[in-house]
């Protein structure tokens, strides 16, 4: 266990022995709050509950024994008892999520700052942000969520909020786990890591797979699932502990290979409503095979207690190819998947084709290799100095700044396929390069300066950030293959500055208000001219604490002036990524975290309740019309497709030494899943569902525990999304049991 955990739980155990004494003890507990005060985390944004809970902004820190608690697999439960969390499914295992923050765009998780480490960890953040690669939850020792005015320090994207995954840390003794389960579809998980540290050298390595032959039905014997491996490693070399000037470096290395049987090709309604989780014929040649490598250096100078400078230095690489059905062809008329699927009736020859039930001619299923490579690489510092004034003042300045590069190099084809008989016969092999060969890169500087003061009780963070970035694109064409010609290019520049201002004010250790107010910002595309995304945005909200109650509550409201949308495949669009002005969008909300415990603190049983309830309205306040089947024709006042209004999450446990059981209860609201063009269509409205997760656990020793996770308990049949193509299902009723052993 590290120094921050150590003085982590230290400053817990403070606070809860000095609420349970009298007022006299606040000395105590103001010492501690001091000593939190000057602690630096590295490769994190918050740290701590504790951290979480004194940011001058909306923050959350979901720890290890939370991720622990269901042990899930997929990002999207995990964080669903997050306020301000919005996301839509679409695999039902949350390989590629759709995550937004307070209303933002979900596609793709593109729209929000994903990070591990402290590393932008999108497969190029700032020239193509879609999500197609999320880190592993499984491997990840804590999940950070910022939102509000102080997320300035994390960028390019600032109006919803940053993400950071914390991977697994290296330990400060030996130390051994293993995890392994079995459960429903043939799902299968070994997730195992091994650490020590010595006095100048320290490391950590782990392993992960996790497989599964997947919900969806094809044909017999088929399998729709996925096929995951993790390796990472860790090492770290530091100077003597007496030493003057102390450093380390870490040096890690992370590897990832998916194989998932996944296709954009959903249900038609009719269909979903008879068999929700059958896929169709023409589907079974769709298949994911993706790698990511990332090489990070990180560098940890101290000068003194008060000065401390952390330099990472990273390089990623993603590469993939969804190879999957696009087009369907018949008698020379091509059609779109989400266009067959949205109205089967007007196009019963090619949804018989899809289903095969029809015979078809050559290349009458267009199958497009979205072959891409991308690159992502930087070096970033941030120095922090912190001192106290004379009048008891505390002072706390932190500098960053970051050179990045980043690039999309796409190189797409489309093969042809004819169906009989229910299987697909490769019929004509595409002309490599003919359905998308460019490449899109973007060079980017980042800096920001963030200042706390605090005095007595009050404590005030204003920052800026700025972000000077230039987007390019080279287009060699669908006939130049080889790229033996000169490209066509194009490029967008902009420069930025992004201001932002928090407080907290607390009247007491029970109860205090923060609030702040910042700009909101989104990198446009590599159109010439083409204008970023903009916003103000705002909120206010109070922590409190009343006996065994806890809680925080916070109303926000986030102005856009320019909201962008982006053509993605993944939303029904083209998969052009070019991005469109959508114009001016009002997002109001409530976020509303609440903590009971029905038992005394030092009873042997605990039984812990926690709620979360996000309310999000999010209006368009202007008409325009688009060609992205998510959004459709807009006009003002429609609501923005994807984010439901209501979002409820209710978590209770039974805990004791031996034993726990812990229950989770998932409300999501109805949604739009277009836009209804001042009511004259449909906006497509997706139900509201209720899921039940239930886990329990059962400590044979204190290095042995068995578990079972069960997914879904009540078997709720929902419809979790309209795109890419069709109705897509949640994760059925599943049950899944295993063993963790821990050594050291």
């Amino acid at each position: 266990m590290n120094l921050k955990y150590k003085l982590g739980i230290f400053k817990i155990l403070v606070f809860m022995t000095a609420s349970a004494q009298n007022p006299s003890d606040r000395v105590i507990l103001d010492s501690v709050q001091k000593l939190d005060e000057v602690i630096i985390s590295v490769n994190t944004i918050l740290g701590s509950k504790f951290a979480a809970q004194k940011r001058t902004g909306a923050s959350y820190y979901l720890s290890s024994d939370d991720l622990e608690r269901f042990g899930y697999a997929d990002i999207n439960r995990a964080l669903r008892v997050v306020p301000g969390v919005n996301f839509y499914e679409e695999d039902g295992y949350g390989l590629r999520p759709n995550i937004s923050l307070r209303g933002t765009s979900p596609q793709r998780s593109s729209k929000i700052t994903l990070m591990e480490d402290g590393v932008l960890i999108a497969p190029a953040p700032y020239s193509s942000p879609a999500a197609y690669y999320f880190p592993s939850v499984m491997r990840m020792q804590a999940i950070e969520i910022l939102k509000g005015s102080s997320q300035v320090q994390h960028g390019p994207f600032t109006t919803g909020g940053a993400i950071n995954l914390v991977s697994t840390a290296i330990p400060d003794d030996f130390s051994a786990k293993l995890s392994s389960s079995y459960g429903s579809f043939n799902t299968m998980q070994l997730h195992t890591t091994v650490g020590q540290s010595f006095e100048n050298i320290a490391y950590v390595l782990e392993y992960l797979n996790f497989n599964s032959d997947g919900f969806k039905r094809l044909r017999e014997n088929d399998n729709t699932g996925f096929d995951i491996y993790d390796l990472m490693s860790k090492f770290k070399f530091s100077t003597d502990a007496d030493a003057k000037l102390a450093q380390s470096l870490e040096v890690k290395y992370h590897f990832y290979d998916e194989k998932s049987n996944e296709t954009y090709l959903g249900l038609s309604e009719t269909d979903f409503n008879a068999n929700p989780y059958s896929r169709y014929l023409s589907s079974q040649n769709d298949v994911m095979n993706a790698e990511q490598r990332q090489v990070m250096l990180t560098h940890i100078i101290d000068f003194s207690k008060q000065f401390r400078i952390v330099t990472n230095a990273y390089d990623n690489k993603f590469t993939r190819n969804w190879y999957k059905l696009d087009d369907v062809v018949y008698n020379n008329d091509k059609k779109r998947l989400a266009t067959i699927l949205n109205d089967p009736l007007s196009f019963p020859n090619h949804m018989s084709i899809i289903n095969g039930t029809l015979n078809s001619d050559d290349d009458t299923l267009l199958l497009k290799a979205n072959n891409r490579v991308y690159y992502s690489r930087g070096i970033q510092t941030k120095i922090d100095y912190h001192w106290y004034g004379e009048n008891g003042s505390f002072h706390d300045i932190e500098i960053g700044a970051r050179l990045h590069f980043d690039e999309e190099d796409r190189f797409q084809w489309e093969d042809g396929y004819r169906i009989d008989g229910g299987n697909m016969t490769l019929t004509s092999n595409g002309v490599r390069g003919a359905q998308g060969n460019r490449i899109s890169s973007a060079n980017a500087f980042a800096s920001y300066v963030l200042y706390k003061y605090k005095f007595d009780k009050f404590t005030i963070t204003p920052g800026f950030r700025y972000e000077s970035i230039t987007l390019n694109r080279e287009d060699w064409g669908s006939a130049d293959g080889l790229r033996q010609n000169a490209p066509t290019t194009r490029e967008n520049r902009i420069d930025v500055f992004i201001p932002g201002i928090g407080f907290n004010y607390s009247f007491s250790n029970r109860l205090s208000f923060f609030g702040g107010v910042h700009k909101g910002f989104s990198p446009p595309g590599n159109a010439p001219g083409e204008k970023a995304e903009y916003s103000v945005n705002y909120e206010l909200g109070s922590r409190f604490s009343t006996g065994k109650l806890k809680g925080e509550v916070i109303g926000f409201f986030n102005d856009y002036s320019n909201l962008l949308g982006s053509d993605l495949a993944a939303s029904g669009g083209t998969g052009s990524l070019d991005q469109f002005n959508a114009g001016e969008v009002n997002v109001s909300g409530l976020e509303l975290q609440l903590n009971y415990n029905l038992s005394d603190f030092n009873a042997k049983i605990q039984t812990p309740i926690a709620v979360a309830y996000t309310f999000t309205n999010a209006i368009f306040q202007n008409s325009f019309g688009s060609t992205q089947g998510i959004w459709g024709s807009v006009s003002e006042g429609d609501r923005v497709p994807y984010i439901p209004q209501q979002q409820l999450s209710v978590t209770a446990g039974v805990e004791h030494q031996r034993y726990e059981f812990n229950l989770n209860a998932r409300y999501n609201g109805v949604f739009d899943t277009q836009a209804s063009n001042g009511g004259t269509k449909d906006p497509m409205k997706l139900n509201d569902n209720i899921v039940i997760d239930l886990s329990a656990k059962y400590h044979l020793t204190k290095k042995i525990s068995f578990f079972a996770n069960v997914i879904n308990l009540l078997d709720e049949v929902y419809a979790s999304a309209r795109v890419p193509a069709g109705f897509r299902s949640g994760h059925p009723f599943g049950i899944y049991t295993g063993v963790n052993i821990t050594l050291d």
